[in-house]
């Protein structure tokens, strides 16, 4: 078997990171929801 996840700080915030949830409707929507269980940290 090979190791598939090989992890980069780059692609982990630009793929999940907040300026790309904010970019989209559906991101904003997630933002909100964290927001309002209290989320400590929204994104990573």
């Amino acid at each position: 078997m090979s190791i598939t996840y090989q992890p980069k700080k780059r692609k982990r915030s630009r793929t999940h990171g907040f300026l790309k949830r904010n970019r989209t409707a559906t991101g904003r929507r997630v933002l909100k929801s964290r927001r309002q269980k209290g989320r400590h940290r929204l994104t990573v």
